[in-house]
């Protein structure tokens, strides 16, 4: 593993946790050249998950864009980080415990607004205003009333 501050690819595990369901296995690491100290997570990499677009095309489920999409939604919200992963590894297990491995990218988005929604309103709102398709205040309005 290379260090993320010196780039030292000589480091030591100093503590090893298996992540909930089976999602992986967390290290925490130290630099034997700089002592920084740095977490990695190892998780399976090659996911058999396709996503269907609106359009009918088909690609590779990718973690990292339901990962940018919950942090811009998360964007200055009391939301800590790790919170965020959890959420994330929520949503992806849920994919993943689907009978099919095709899954059509509504779908995705729908578990993403339920998982917001347990988390945090603010960053619900955001996420449903692009994911919604949104068109004027009053559709924000309707979506804050049924918050309430």
């Amino acid at each position: 593993m290379i260090c993320p501050y010196c780039t030292n690819k000589e480091t030591n595990v100093l503590e090893s946790r298996v992540l909930p369901d089976n999602g992986g296995m967390r290290r925490r690491r130290e630099c034997r050249k700089c002592a920084k100290r740095f977490t990695t997570f190892e998780r399976v990499g090659n996911l058999d998950l396709k996503v269907i677009k609106k359009d009918g095309r088909i690609e590779c489920f990718d973690r990292e864009k339901v990962v940018r999409g919950v942090k811009k939604a998360c964007w200055k919200r009391p939301v800590a980080p790790e919170a965020m992963e959890e959420l994330v590894d929520d949503i992806e297990l849920k994919l993943l415990n689907r009978e099919t491995t095709k899954i059509p990218s509504g779908d995705i988005g729908k578990v993403i607004l339920s998982r917001l929604k347990k988390l945090d309103d603010v960053a619900y709102l955001r996420f449903a205003s692009v994911y919604l398709d949104f068109e004027s205040a009053d559709d924000f309005a309707k979506l804050i009333t049924n918050l309430k």
